[in-house]
Parts: structure tokens; C-alpha cells; sequence
């Protein structure tokens, strides 16, 4: 009997909605597929957002802060946009569907960028000598923001799915298969990396060196053959039903609980509702109590229906299973507003790192470096990391401590303290460029200072090597302890982390920017680095880092002491 029930996958159907079959259905081929279009959403985005800052300044000539502002705000939208892809694939459409649609979208996104940079008229006329440069008019901006923001739409819907829809195709209740489930999240960064480190060197170099329009039609027919390729896996995946929007589940439990907000909760928790089959129960937990009400049972909580039986009302009673998916939901909410500050520390190493660069000497021989490929250092201390944590501290932490590598909590952790530590890297290295940038009088026209773009290493490496531990620690906390039916959902929370991240570095730099040149100077970020105090900004980021980080170890405290009272109720139980 066992063997023949393990023919099917449970939850999952292929793709004509019958029961998926094992043989034919899933497994590394799906999966490698998926990871493909991904590389190319990774291509595509990073090759746009880590050169960016460079075009915008040099050829639309816009001032400094604007540029940075310009690249956060379409990354934080990028990722706040996945939000609205979970909605949609969870409600309506489903993770395959989502994904071949939004890639459409960002392939036609990149397309229009391509053409907006290389047709003259959408860019203002090159700068001269003694002549005062000619900032990007409004219609020029607005064909590159309906280019950017094509592809924020499109990379949103995308990746709210693309690492979910690679899950799906493991049976979790498989041993084989869920351990090559955790494989896959592991490859999952490393290809994200690889399609990165792609982009910062090869696109980055034929941006600089042959012409953009290129560089953006390669992003473009690279999505267009992902497209291809994952469509030609139709047969092969397996597909979970949607089972609607978690966000009307969410709403139902508060509403349901405010409604019965003055009703007593009884003291024996049988008494609360439960209709749910007894194998996809959750076990009550004591958090969040008031939450509870919501599966109270009163007398006007069942209506009948059109067979003339009576059913609950679910915006007036849930059952318990439900009130604890949106307390697991809320469990997740504080994690998540203390790993925003993380991706703050990242921005910085797309837009004023790369400024940085800029100013310094990159010659290397007779190559001169472009300034956007020191992120290449960055990619490359993401990829060492990993490999140093899969091969080395995995074994042994394995063996010293009887589990496989640090939990998703402490990588977490580790992300903050580097980041922090990167920051105030950053803020040393800065103040010697300002030095010698003081001592021969500004950067020279044409020209570099005298001081080698090698010394922002640290800065790249640090907060690169961050966010292999927090990336990773983050996706797996969100998506491993949330319910089954809103890990889309908690995907798409995973990410506005990042969207957050960027918004609150384009909120930073307004206001350090109003309120340090609000006495007639330029203040710290003045619209050439060499004039501003980019040090101190990279200073208070390092700050605030240190507070965030305080505050995150009170938060992962309190959910480890969460972590074992659940564990106490199921032995309980």
C-alpha cells in the first residue's frame, strides 16, 4: 500500500490537474529549469541597478543624491512589488503562471530601456568645457522611469514565486527529496550570486566600453530564451493548487477577534473551534491570546447555506488552525523589521560605493576597471562565503555540535554584525580619500585621484559576505515557519525586507541631505563626493547598526523561548 501511495505526491498536481506521478514530475530537471530564469532576472536587474548611479549622473546628469535615490527607489519598489505577486499567485493565478507573466513584463521592460538609451533624443546633449551640463528634461526621465519601473513590476511578480515554484517541485514528506530540498535553497543563492557576479563584470564592462543599448538588449533576449526554456518544463513540474488569498484569511481571524474582543476565552481549549482535518491541524500556543476570541464560539457564528445546512461564518468564528497561521504570521514580524536596516548598508555599496570608484584609480596594468565591477569583489564574497559555510563550517559544526551549520537566527545575526562592520570600513576608507582628495585640490577633470579603488575591498567584502548569512537565514526562517498555505505570502514579506531596506536609504540621504547643507553649504552629501562628508553618513549607518543589532538580539531571544514552548505543547499534546 505504501509503495503504491508513493507513486503520487500528495498536495500536488501536473499539468493537466491530475495527481502528479514522482517518476515523471519534479525533481532536479524542473528545478534547474527554474533556477535559470532566475539567473536571468539577476542578470538583468543587477546588470541595470549597479551601473546605474554612472548613467545617471554622467549622461542624464543628474545631481549626486538624486541618482542614488533614483537606483533605491526602483530596487525598493522591485522587491515591495513582490507583494502584490504573492496576492496574485496565491489568489488567482498560481506560481507558474505568475512567473511566465512577469517575466514577459521585465523582458519588455529591458527592451525599452535599451531603445530609451540609445535614441538621442531621450537623453539631454553631452556636456563641454566651460559649459554648464544640461540636466535630463522631463520626458526624458519619464520614458527611463516607465523603462525601470516595467522591470520593478516584472522582477516583483517574479521572484515572489521563482523560489517557491523550485520548492514545489520536492515532496516535502519524502526524506530523499527534502533533503534535496535544502540543497536547493543553497544552490538558489548561489545561482542569484552567479547571475550577479555576471552582471557586474561582463555587463557592466560592455555598458562602459561598447554601449549600453547592447548591454540592455543582451538582459533583453536572455529573459525572452528563460521564457522559453521554463515554458519547455510545462509537463515536467509540479503545480500546486491556489488556495486563495492568504490576506482574506488574515483579515478574517482580526476581524472575527475584534468583533468578540469582550467575550471571555474559556479555560479549556478544547472548547475552542476546530473544524480542520486532524492531519493539517496546528496545535493551540499561548501567544497572542487575544487573537484567540476569533475562535470562541458564539451563538450567531453559524448561517445556513444554500443545501440548508448551517456552516460557520468566517468573519465571525475560525478555527483554531487559522488563528494560529496568522499567530505564526505575527511571529515572523519582528525578525523582519530588524533585518530592514541590513539591506540600508547594501544600497550603499550600489550607488555611493560605486561613486567612490568613480574618483579612484582603477588601472590595473593598461585596463582601467569600470567603477560599477567593484561589485564584483562584493559577488565574490558572497560566493567564498558560502562555499566556506557548506564546506568547512557545515562538517564541523555537524560534528561539535550534532547540527547541520548555525541556525537560521544566528546567520541572521552574523549578516547585521558584518554589515555594521562594513559601514564603518567604509567610513574609515572615506576619510583617507577625502585627504587625499583635499591635498591635490579635487579630483581632476578626466582623471583619478592618487589613491588605488582597491582600498574599498574591505567595505565590498564585508557586507557581501553579510549577506550570504542573512539572505539565506532570512529565506529560510520565513519560508520554514510559516503555514503551508502563505509561504508565497511570507516570500513576498521576506523580500519587502529588502524593498524597505533601499526606501529607508533613499529617506536617509533626503534628510541628511536637508539637514546638513540647510546653512548654505552642501553638507555631507553634496553632489560632488568631493565636497561632501560621505565618511559621516557612512558613520551613522554604522550607528544605527549597532542599535539595530541590540535590538535584533532581544528579538531572536524571545523567539527561541517561542521556539521551545511550541515544542513543549506538541510533546504535550
Amino acid at each position: 500500500m505504501d509503495g503504491k501511495m508513493s507513486l503520487t505526491v500528495a498536495d500536488a498536481v501536473d499539468y493537466k490537474g491530475f495527481p502528479a506521478d514522482r517518476s515523471k514530475t519534479g525533481g532536479w530537471v524542473p528545478a534547474a529549469l527554474i533556477l535559470g530564469i532566475e539567473i536571468c532576472e539577476r542578470l538583468s536587474t543587477m546588470g541595470i541597478a549597479v551601473n546605474l548611479v554612472t548613467y545617471l549622473g554622467g549622461t542624464m546628469h543628474l545631481p549626486s543624491s538624486s541618482s542614488a535615490n533614483v537606483v533605491t527607489d526602483f530596487l525598493g519598489t522591485s522587491f515591495l512589488l513582490c507583494l502584490l505577486g504573492g496576492f496574485l499567485a496565491d489568489a488567482f493565478l498560481g506560481r507558474f503562471k505568475t512567473i511566465v507573466i512577469f517575466a514577459s513584463i521585465q523582458t519588455l521592460g529591458t527592451g525599452t530601456l535599451a531603445l530609451s538609451t540609445k535614441l538621442p533624443n531621450l537623453r539631454p546633449p553631452p556636456c563641454h568645457a566651460n559649459e554648464e551640463c544640461k540636466e535630463a528634461n522631463g520626458f526624458q526621465m519619464g520614458i527611463l522611469y516607465l523603462a525601470l519601473y516595467l522591470i520593478a513590476l516584472g522582477t516583483g511578480g517574479l521572484k515572489s514565486s521563482v523560489s517557491g515554484f523550485g520548492t514545489d517541485q520536492f515532496d516535502e514528506k519524502n526524506e530523499e527529496e527534502k533533503t534535496q530540498m535544502a540543497y536547493f535553497f543553497n544552490r538558489f543563492f548561489f545561482f542569484i550570486s552567479l547571475g550577479t557576479l555576471t552582471a557586474v563584470t561582463v555587463l557592466v564592462y560592455i555598458q562602459d566600453e561598447v554601449g549600453r543599448s547592447l548591454a540592455y538588449g543582451i538582459c533583453t533576449i536572455s529573459m525572452f530564451v528563460a521564457i522559453l526554456v521554463i515554458l519547455s518544463g510545462t509537463k515536467r513540474y509540479r503545480y500546486k493548487k491556489s488556495a486563495g488569498s492568504p490576506i482574506v484569511s488574515i483579515f478574517q481571524v482580526l476581524v472575527a477577534a475584534v468583533k468578540k474582543r469582550n467575550m471571555a476565552l474559556p479555560y479549556d481549549i478544547g472548547m475552542f473551534y476546530e473544524s480542520a482535518p486532524e492531519g493539517s491541524r496546528i496545535h493551540h500556543t499561548n501567544q497572542f491570546r487575544c487573537l484567540d476570541k476569533a475562535a470562541v464560539v458564539a451563538e450567531d457564528d453559524f448561517v445556513k447555506n444554500g443545501s440548508g445546512s448551517a456552516g460557520p461564518n468566517p468573519w465571525k468564528l475560525c478555527t483554531v488552525t487559522r488563528v494560529e497561521e496568522v499567530k505564526m504570521m505575527a511571529r515572523l514580524l519582528p525578525v523582519w523589521a530588524t533585518t530592514i536596516l541590513f539591506w540600508t548598508a547594501y544600497a550603499q555599496m550600489i550607488t555611493f560605493s560605486v561613486e567612490q570608484a568613480s574618483t579612484m584609480e582603477r588601472s590595473v596594468g593598461g585596463f582601467v576597471i569600470p567603477a560599477g565591477s567593484l561589485t564584483v569583489f562584493f559577488v565574490l564574497a558572497i560566493l567564498l562565503t558560502c562555499a566556506v559555510y557548506d564546506c568547512v563550517i557545515i562538517p564541523f559544526w555537524k560534528k561539535w555540535k550534532g547540527t547541520p551549520g548555525f541556525t537560521d537566527l544566528q546567520r541572521m545575526a552574523l549578516g547585521l554584525i558584518l554589515s555594521t562592520l562594513g559601514m564603518a570600513a567604509a567610513a574609515l576608507v572615506e576619510m583617507k580619500r577625502l585627504s587625499v582628495a583635499k591635498s591635490v585640490g579635487g579630483t581632476p577633470a578626466g582623471k583619478s585621484l592618487p589613491i588605488s579603488v582597491f582600498m574599498l575591498i574591505p567595505q565590498f567584502f564585508l557586507v557581501g559576505a553579510g549577506e550570504a548569512f542573512i539572505y539565506t537565514g532570512q529565506l529560510d526562517f520565513f519560508i520554514t515557519r510559516s503555514p503551508k498555505s502563505m509561504k508565497t505570502m511570507s516570500t513576498g514579506l521576506f523580500l519587502t525586507t529588502l524593498s524597505l531596506g533601499f526606501f529607508m536609504s533613499s529617506f536617509l540621504v533626503s534628510v541628511v541631505k536637508k539637514v546638513t547643507g540647510s546653512h548654505g553649504g552642501e553638507g555631507w552629501l553634496a553632489d560632488d563626493i568631493d565636497h561632501g562628508r560621505l565618511d559621516c553618513f557612512y558613520g551613522l549607518l554604522a550607528i544605527l547598526g549597532v542599535i539595530n543589532l541590540v535590538v535584533y538580539l532581544v528579538v531572536a531571544a524571545w523567539n527561541k523561548k517561542d521556539d521551545k514552548e511550541t515544542e513543549m505543547v506538541d510533546v504535550h499534546v
